[in-house]
């Protein structure tokens, strides 16, 4: 399972009574593979993951799964307790996924040797390749990386550390174990682009895009730019879209998935907001999210 392009990690839309909306999910992925996504991630991060009940998991894998029709790779996530996490790994793969995010356990800091046990553990539990996430209280030393990488159905590990000299560390590590050559890295920190090209320095190019999710147009001019060596874009789109959103997003803990359910809806489809604990953006804040997309398009010409 290799990945090329912008990786899309759609929002999970919720209906006026605070149900899962499969038909405004599947119309959102929709739109994301139809603009050119190089992946979706369903009920991840962005997906709100850590309010879904494993049977919307289920579910809202199925609708990814049923709208790509094979178009692109779907994964969908699993984490937590080992138990809920391999009951979550069974559930998407029965839902028909092509692999799994695995998330930290849950709020337990565990020894380096117990986190490669928690990936051994859940990847038993189905056939589906695993991308292990690093974050949160799941800080990974280069030697359990390259246990990690070794081990069967791991095919990829994404980083949320944002711990540049870790993670290049990391990358050499794993490269040096044979049989490594195909395993893929992601840059997974809130609003990506702002570390894409520091993260490609270290042999990190692929990397989850928050903004696909509302402006694909702006997210594609940008890996554009970054592939082709663009540095008036990059620093264009840097200064002037990316680095003042990173600023709006830092405003309020868990806005990096509120802002981005919002700028859904500024684009025109009704996602419903966040579920609690996180808390819908402010009317202001709304406002300048609406500035900002529009000077992004402008600024790509779309």
């Amino acid at each position: 399972m290799k990945f090329q392009g912008v990786l899309f990690f759609p929002v999970t839309p919720f209906a006026a009574d605070g149900s899962l909306d499969e038909e405004r999910l599947a119309q959102h992925i929709a739109d994301g593979v139809a603009a050119g996504a190089g992946g979706v991630f369903v009920a991840c991060g962005t997906g709100e993951f850590h309010a879904l009940t494993p049977d919307e998991i289920e579910r809202a894998t199925r609708v990814a799964v049923e709208t790509t029709a094979g178009r692109v790779p779907v994964l969908a996530a699993a984490g937590g307790p080992t138990p809920v996490a391999r009951d979550q790994a069974a559930r998407v793969a029965r839902a028909g996924a092509d692999g799994i995010l695995l998330l930290p356990p849950y709020l337990v800091t565990a020894p380096q040797q117990g986190l490669v046990r928690y990936v051994e553990e859940v990847t038993a539990a189905s056939e589906l390749p695993v991308i292990f996430y690093q974050r949160g209280t799941a800080r990974l030393t280069e030697k359990a990386a390259a246990e990690i990488a070794a081990l069967p159905r791991v095919v990829g590990l994404k980083d949320g550390l944002g711990d540049i000299e870790r993670m290049h560390r990391i990358v050499r590590a794993v490269r040096a174990v044979p049989g490594t050559e195909d395993f893929q890295f992601f840059n997974g920190l809130p609003t990506a682009e702002m570390t894409a090209p520091a993260y490609q320095g270290i042999g990190v190019p692929l990397y989850s895009s928050a903004v696909f999710a509302f402006a694909p147009e702006i997210a594609l001019a940008f890996h554009r730019a970054l592939a082709a060596g663009d540095q008036p874009l990059l620093d264009t789109l840097l200064d002037e879209f990316y680095g003042p959103l990173v600023q709006l997003r830092d405003e309020v803990p868990g806005y990096a998935v509120a802002l981005v359910k919002a700028g859904v809806a500024l684009r025109g489809l009704d996602v419903g907001g966040v579920r609690a604990p996180l808390v819908d953006p402010a009317p202001e804040h709304i406002a300048r999210l609406s500035q900002l997309i529009d000077h992004g398009l402008e600024v790509v010409g779309a």
